[in-house]
């Protein structure tokens, strides 16, 4: 194209460039992307960062769960074309009986703005909590990410533990979006390759 464009989110739709920054963080934890076990959890129905996520982790043989509450399961095309191209999925409400053989939990907040009814809203809201406690029995390496903002959905005391990898992630985003911009206007980085 004569003019570059990259897709920085469209509404409830995809969010590519959260993609990019999530798979280098995901790499920058565990050395590849290959044949982990992610946990994807919360607002999956309109959660955009989710749903441009699965489609790049079953690239990679990655085992994909995903939990939320029955009203906010992932889209039923998303997972017909995921399970169509041979992703394994497993669909379940169950967050803490998911934590302890994941490699990453990829926490979502249940967002607001999205739902056209405040009462349905009110029904699901708070439906997931990660606590410390709750990561005692998760594996060593296992990473907790959010794309950010957080509600409830994450306690502050998770901030502490060896799992949350969310404030890194956020900082990989200005990086990895500082990449992408000088990639697609041709821009040499000094000292790097893209």
């Amino acid at each position: 194209a004569e003019v570059p464009i990259a897709n920085g989110g469209d509404g409830a739709g995809h969010h590519p460039t959260q993609t990019m920054l999530d798979l280098f963080t995901i790499k920058q934890a565990h050395g590849g992307l290959e044949r982990l076990n992610i946990v994807l959890a919360g607002d999956l129905r309109y959660g955009r960062t989710v749903h441009s996520l699965a489609h790049a982790l079953h690239r990679f043989n990655c085992d994909l769960v995903f939990v939320s509450p029955k009203s906010l399961r992932m889209p039923v095309d998303i997972v017909s074309d995921l399970e169509a191209l041979g992703a394994k999925i497993t669909e379940t409400d169950d967050l803490f009986g998911s934590i302890n053989n994941a490699d990453v939990l990829y926490m979502t907040r249940i967002q607001k703005e999205r739902f056209p009814d405040e009462e349905e809203y009110r029904k699901v809201s708070g439906s997931f909590k990660l606590q410390a406690p709750d990561l005692n029995e998760a594996k060593e390496n296992m990473i907790v990410m959010h794309p950010l903002p957080r509600v409830d959905e994450i306690t502050p005391d998770v901030d502490k533990t060896r799992h949350a990898r969310y404030f890194e992630q956020a900082f990989n985003g200005v990086v990895t979006r500082m990449a992408l911009l000088c990639k697609l206007l041709n821009v040499e980085i000094p000292g790097g390759e893209l």
